[in-house]
């Protein structure tokens, strides 16, 4: 009847229990593992996790007199859940404790500037231009590169709304814009660098102050009896 213990003191499972309870009865009761099945059996050891890192997060927190906020859900975008994890996610999104000791845990983490500018250098293109083109039929938005050759050139060196025609093509260059440079990437690799510095801490924390219990491993421990693949 042990969740797991935290520093040495056991947990009850009720809270485990009632969480799954909660996802039985709840609305998307339907797509869950028959009960009793292995996989059913993974969902419960999966559950335990989140709750275990919800508990540990809430004595952190107290530690740390951290003000936790409001408890209502929080919400990840996919990026987000993927780097931290879903037991993580699951826990963050649920846990105002989670959500105040991630902020704690990162308040000071920075992506570098060499980060920054080796981001900029692999990910930045130059602006390709968008030319509003006239035809005889029409008007439209166009990359010059995708045009014919000999029309591009014709329209680049003619003034702006002149008709020119070269082979089958009549037209007029109406207007060139440039799309904006592409946003400051420092808030999204902040972001990520604070994912990846939590869950690196949350993976020591719970390496030295979390002890499992049989039935209620991590489901991805190769040793427990339920973790394996079906091709």
């Amino acid at each position: 009847m042990t969740l797991g213990l935290l520093d040495g003191r056991p947990l009850p499972r009720t809270a485990l229990d009632r969480r799954l309870a909660a996802l039985r009865n709840g609305p998307r009761a339907t797509a869950l593992p028959q009960p009793g099945s292995s996989e059913d059996r993974q969902l419960t050891r999966w559950v335990a996790q989140v709750l275990l890192t919800e508990a540990l997060c809430e004595t952190v927190a107290a530690e740390r007199d951290l003000p936790v906020g409001s408890s209502l859900p929080a919400h990840l975008d996919q990026q987000a859940a993927v780097e931290l994890g879903s037991i993580t996610a699951a826990a963050y999104e649920g846990s105002a404790a989670v959500r105040a000791v991630y902020n704690s845990v990162t308040a000071d983490i920075e992506p570098s500037p060499t980060d920054v500018a080796h981001y900029r250098t692999m990910t930045t293109r130059p602006p390709a231009e968008r030319w509003h083109i006239a035809l005889a039929d029409g008007e439209l938005e166009a990359d010059p590169e995708t045009l014919p050759k000999a029309l591009a050139e014709a329209l680049r060196t003619a003034p702006e709304g002149e008709w020119v025609t070269t082979g089958p093509w009549t037209a007029a260059l109406l207007a060139v814009t440039t799309p904006p440079e592409a946003p400051d990437p420092t808030p999204a690799l902040r972001d990520a660098a604070r994912r990846a510095a939590f869950v690196r801490w949350l993976d020591h924390a719970r390496a030295h102050r979390l002890t499992l219990v049989e039935g209620l491993e991590h489901p991805g421990d190769p040793a427990q009896p339920d973790n394996h693949h079906r091709h």
